[in-house]
């Protein structure tokens, strides 16, 4: 696998600071070693609005000059709601996605069925607020109803991907998507070409040793994307410790089920980008949110701690394994 760093880091929503633009986080990508970047797909960053074709060319040679291709674009679409005029404002904002995506080179667009959001108040973000109302919006349609409207807007999309040369990711994400096997039963149903896998490890229900090797073999060569995410501490040894954080509580550590995931990757033969991502709620300090220092060292470490996983897991005779 390579290893991504997905510009929803630097996007400025979750540490205390001003965002990098995406040139800036093109230079942070390279310097610490990344192999390439995903583009999330709103403003600061990668609103299709703010870039026109030229634009998009013009990034996607920096990015290149600088070793660091852009290998995604990441949609926060939403195909759930119940209102047909949302709906069509979502599948036109995706068209837009896919024409920016085949415009900076990147080959995948990351995809959402359902999306609550995010809030910014006063500056930070946060996800209380739209995953309170989600329900309520949704409350009075039955999950096969929603479902068909994401359905159908995944078919519509997938159209327009196949027209522009892209390939369509649909994340194990909630609040719809409850395992992969919701998202390999969509892929089946949409049944085109242009819509593939993107399943990360974090997302998973059952994060075993068995649960990631499950996944992984029934998913197989759909998988086209993946992420990672977390934070991390250099150990007193020099070796990094991973691991999460989930309403500001420090939780499980990452290490093994990660270690379980790049196992199973190299299992079915994935060798694609892994993306770091920056995107929770992080640590308070002296009564405010930490800097965008947290973030550099965080996407500084994220690339060593996966880049010694998959050393380690290279499959025997792998340029790697060498």
């Amino acid at each position: 696998m390579k290893i991504g760093l997905y510009s929803i880091t630097y996007l400025g929503l979750w540490y205390d600071g001003e965002e990098l633009t995406l040139p800036q986080m093109i230079d942070r990508a390279a310097e610490y070693g990344y192999d390439g970047i995903e583009v999330d797909g709103k403003r600061p960053h990668g609103n299709p609005l703010d870039w026109p074709t030229n634009r998009c060319r013009d990034l996607r040679r920096l990015a290149e000059d600088k070793g660091v291709p852009i290998y995604a674009v990441a949609a926060n679409n939403d195909f759930s709601n119940p209102v047909p005029e949302v709906r069509e404002t979502q599948i036109c904002y995706l068209r837009e996605l896919i024409r920016m995506t085949a415009d900076m080179g990147a080959p995948t667009l990351r995809v959402f069925l359902a999306w609550w959001g995010v809030t910014r108040h006063p500056r930070l973000a946060s996800y209380d607020i739209p995953e309170n109302y989600w329900p309520i919006v949704h409350e009075k349609f039955s999950h096969e109803e929603i479902w068909s409207w994401c359905r159908d807007a995944l078919v519509e999309c997938a159209q327009y991907a196949g027209d522009a040369g892209v390939t369509l990711a649909l994340q194990n994400h909630k609040p719809l998507i409850k395992d992969h096997r919701d998202v390999l039963q969509m892929v089946r149903e949409v049944d085109s070409p242009y819509l593939k896998v993107c399943l990360d490890a974090p997302l998973m229900p059952d994060r075993s040793t068995a649960g990631i090797e499950a996944g992984a073999r029934e998913v197989g060569d759909l998988q086209v994307l993946t992420h990672f995410g977390g934070e991390f501490e250099r150990r007193a040894d020099g070796s990094i410790r991973g691991f999460e954080r989930n309403d500001g509580v420090v939780g499980e550590e990452t290490e093994r089920y990660y270690r379980d995931f790049v196992r199973a990757m190299n299992a079915i033969g994935y060798e694609g980008y892994i993306g770091y991502e920056l995107c929770h709620q992080l640590p308070v300090v002296n009564g405010r949110t930490v800097g965008i220092e947290y973030a550099h060292e965080s996407a500084r470490m994220a690339a060593e701690f996966m880049r010694s996983l998959i050393d380690a897991e290279a499959p025997v005779g792998s340029e790697v394994s060498r």
